[in-house]
């Protein structure tokens, strides 16, 4: 399981799955315009989709609809029914944050309808009511909370978040501070685990949403978009986080940020092209990101997430054996600095036993390491993820997988 990096003021965002093949259908989304291109953050233009990055084109006027030049413009403004909606799109703040105003109703659409059943007869532990007063949406969890906790409506988990960055910025609290806060938007404040699924791309809509208007350099802005990317790629929209992760690369370069932020940003777009199974490309990236990190922070938690997003595009290149060199000289030092149950550990054990298993060479000594990993690591995920994680989802499919396995290279050895 490849890993994303949180979103951090001055810092970073980043943990990737483990590479598959990825059987991702693209979504296409219509944009604020009515076009039927896809454009999570608006680069393309509204008629013939031509990228645009974030600097290139021209935009509508009075709505900032953007286009390729004027005849695109006028097409669009004669046939494609802009004249419509231009105002309506002026009125909602502008075609981006129109665009993220839709989206974002959309995700907390379908992250009520996933969490349904789970959340049948609970309330919100924030207005605890079951049914938002205003948007009448319903509850999610998606998170390590269990039993009768961590019940809430989006929006409400977006109205928390949103304040308490609030007070951190009125009050000037400092980095740590505001780091915590702006934790909110992507992690549960009951268990302090980071949100999954369609909850976690539902909060990024929100995050978006809510700083979008903000100036371009803006932190908070541009931890949003980073917050976005995340939540489409653990949603599996790669193609949508693709666009967010490359738009918001390339607005770090211009605005010449810091290294850390354009490494976690890199990596982050890496693990995307490696959820889409361009693992080639994706590694040599990963590569470049790990080194960065082990030279520009050492023993850190952002190091040990690069080292195994890298892990993960070589066992996706089928280059099990260096992989396995790399876990097993970062897997201790991981858990002497994170500890056994942090979530970077866990997945760092999930990658090393996929490598031991799946390399044609394993011997049943690599094999038995591999289930003997597994039978430990799979029980503490539960645990601290909770059974409805992804993760520990992967982890027991891996540990069946891996005792069959072992089943038959012992029966072949007899």
């Amino acid at each position: 399981m490849l890993g994303r990096a949180r979103p951090s003021c001055g810092s970073r965002e980043t943990e990737q799955r483990q590479p598959q093949q990825s059987n991702c259908n693209k979504q296409s989304y219509p944009t604020p315009s009515g076009c039927p291109t896809c454009g999570m953050i608006l680069t393309k233009c509204a008629v013939c989709a031509t990228e645009l990055g974030l600097t290139l084109g021209k935009k509508c006027g009075r709505c900032s609809t953007r286009y390729c030049g004027a005849a695109c413009q006028v097409q669009h403004w004669k046939e494609g029914g802009h004249d419509k909606l231009c105002k309506a799109i002026k009125r909602a703040g502008g075609a981006e944050q129109y665009n993220a105003n839709k989206k974002y109703a959309e995700a907390v659409a379908v992250a009520a309808t996933a969490c349904a059943e789970d959340t049948k007869g609970q309330t919100c532990y924030i207005c605890t009511q079951a049914v938002h007063w205003k948007t009448k949406e319903g509850l999610v969890r998606m998170c390590a909370c269990r039993g009768t906790a961590g019940f809430a409506h989006v929006s409400c988990l977006a109205e928390q978040a949103k304040i308490l960055y609030a007070e951190a910025e009125e009050n000037n609290l400092g980095d740590k501070a505001m780091n915590e806060r702006f934790s909110r938007w992507h992690a549960c404040s009951l268990c302090e685990q980071d949100y999954h699924g369609v909850v976690r791309c539902a909060l990024g809509w929100a995050c978006w949403k809510t700083y979008v208007g903000r100036q371009e350099a803006n932190w908070a802005r541009r931890l949003s978009m980073t917050a976005l990317g995340n939540g489409l790629a653990i949603a599996k929209h790669h193609e949508d986080a693709l666009s967010v992760q490359d738009a918001e690369l390339s607005m770090l370069r211009r605005l010449g940020a810091r290294e850390e932020s354009i490494l976690v940003t890199q990596g982050n777009l890496a693990g995307t092209y490696a959820s889409l199974g361009r693992y080639e490309h994706a590694s040599r990236m990963q590569r470049e990101v790990y080194s960065g990190q082990l030279k520009l922070q050492g023993e850190h938690r952002d190091t040990f997430i690069a080292a195994n997003n890298y892990a993960g595009s070589l066992i996706g290149l089928q280059r099990y054996a260096e992989a396995k060199l790399l876990m097993r000289k970062m897997l201790p030092v991981a858990r002497r600095v994170l500890g056994e149950s942090h979530d970077t550990t866990l997945r760092m054990q999930y990658i090393y036993s996929v490598a031991l298993r799946k390399d044609p060479a394993a011997t049943l000594e690599d094999v038995c390491e591999a289930v003997a990993t597994l039978e430990v690591v799979a029980p503490i995920a539960r645990r601290v993820l909770g059974a409805e994680h992804p993760l520990a989802g992967e982890l027991e499919t891996t540990k069946q997988e891996s005792r069959t396995a072992l089943a038959n290279a012992l029966a072949s050895s007899k």
